[in-house]
């Protein structure tokens, strides 16, 4: 399995001949390396439905014809959009052919805002994916707040490799991140959502010196994992 950071929180995992992205923020995003017309895909992952997460999902689902998998409200709200989507809800999990997707929940807020109409929409509850394919797994927290069931994610599941946020201001910071990072136990742990927009600015070095020696990694656009 190879796992690749793009900028932001999108994560591209390459197991069994799948493509699969994790929040594909590409469009305006000043920390990817990627051209959204250019990606192909397999299956796309949501962890929740505001617009520096589902991006491009759209575009980039329509011309791969990927199967989109989301919380119901979100998944609802593609599939009116012509995707192709497979529902799922917090606590559940399921086996595709390219590996196990379950959802744990994150602590934020999930929302679609139409700037025409100034509306908010809800998108259902925010989350946090675990993909387990090949012997390996991999947790991607999504945005959230530090809480304390990540200890019971961490116990419950051997986590090879986590992506957790450390922007601050809308997600957890550094020093809360690197208590989750101790209750996931992960072996393995890269931070994300930091440096995209001025009120997230952080230094990930400074969260990597909190962790043990060898657990955290700092990936730029384009580098990966094997693992």
């Amino acid at each position: 399995m190879k796992v690749t950071y793009h900028g932001h929180s999108v994560v591209r995992i390459e197991t069994n001949g799948k493509i699969i992205w994790i929040d594909p923020f590409i469009t305006g995003n000043t920390t990817s390396d990627l051209d959204a017309s250019n990606v192909k895909a397999d299956v796309i992952l949501l962890t929740h439905g505001h617009g520096d997460h589902v991006g491009d999902t759209v575009e980039i689902a329509k011309r791969n014809n990927a199967l989109v998998i989301a919380s119901a409200e979100l998944a609802d709200l593609l599939s009116w959009e012509g995707l192709n989507t497979h529902a799922m809800s917090i606590g559940g999990s399921y086996t595709f052919d390219f590996g196990k997707v379950k959802i744990t929940q994150a602590f934020h807020s999930s929302s679609y805002i139409d700037p025409e109409t100034r509306t908010i929409i809800y998108t259902g509850m925010p989350t946090g994916i675990l993909f387990t394919a090949e012997g390996k797994t991999v947790f991607h927290a999504g945005d959230t707040g530090l809480f304390y069931d990540m200890k019971v994610i961490g116990e419950r599941n051997d986590i090879d490799l986590a992506f957790l946020p450390i922007g601050d201001n809308h997600t957890m910071g550094a020093e809360d991140a690197s208590v989750a990072a101790e209750w996931l136990q992960a072996k393995q742990v890269v931070p994300i959502h930091f440096n995209t927009f001025p009120f997230i600015q952080q230094d990930p070095h400074a969260f990597v010196s909190l962790l043990p020696n060898g657990v955290g990694k700092v990936l730029e656009p384009g580098e990966g994992i094997e693992l």
